[in-house]
């Protein structure tokens, strides 16, 4: 198992919208279907792809975990604009899950990609969440696609191009 939390050599990606998150899982799948993508972590494409959708998926159908201790909670509420701002750290794994997160499913490149663009069009179309985020509360619309797009730059960094 790979502490990504110590990783080199990943890509740096900032995205201003959800068009630029779904171009570069597109052509991620692309250069994988050329044997052109390794991956840094422990995900393949597909999985990183699907783990993303289903975060996003969580604000509409439900989050597999209840709220976090009331410290962890203060914690994460007090670092969100940070997190909005510049990036989610790495590494990070919940405690009491047995894969440190939800949503490590193993899929094909193509069902991950399918369920991610999915997932990102149904946010991009405005459809308002139905449950707030267990970590952070209450988002507004611009701050959760905000927070879905810096959660695709951190896993996305981890599936580097090969010539």
């Amino acid at each position: 198992m790979i502490k990504t939390s110590k990783v080199s050599g990943r890509r740096t990606l900032r995205f201003g919208n959800i068009d630029d998150a779904i171009s570069e899982a597109e052509r991620i799948a692309r250069a994988d279907a050329d044997g052109r993508i390794r991956s840094l972590g422990n995900w393949t494409p597909g999985q990183v792809f699907g783990h993303i959708a289903s975060w996003i998926d969580y604000g509409y159908e439900g989050y597999p975990l209840g709220k976090p201790p009331w410290l962890i909670g203060v914690i994460l509420r007090w670092r969100v604009k940070k997190y909005l701002r510049d990036g989610l750290p790495s590494g990070v794994k919940m405690p009491a899950v047995s894969a440190g997160t939800y949503g490590t499913d193993e899929m094909t490149t193509e069902a991950g990609l399918k369920r991610y663009r999915v997932a990102f069009l149904r946010l991009k179309a405005g459809e308002p969440s139905t449950y707030d985020s267990p970590g952070f509360g209450p988002m507004s619309d611009e701050d959760r696609i905000r927070l879905n797009l810096r959660h695709a730059e951190l896993h996305l960094s981890f599936l580097v191009f090969e010539a």
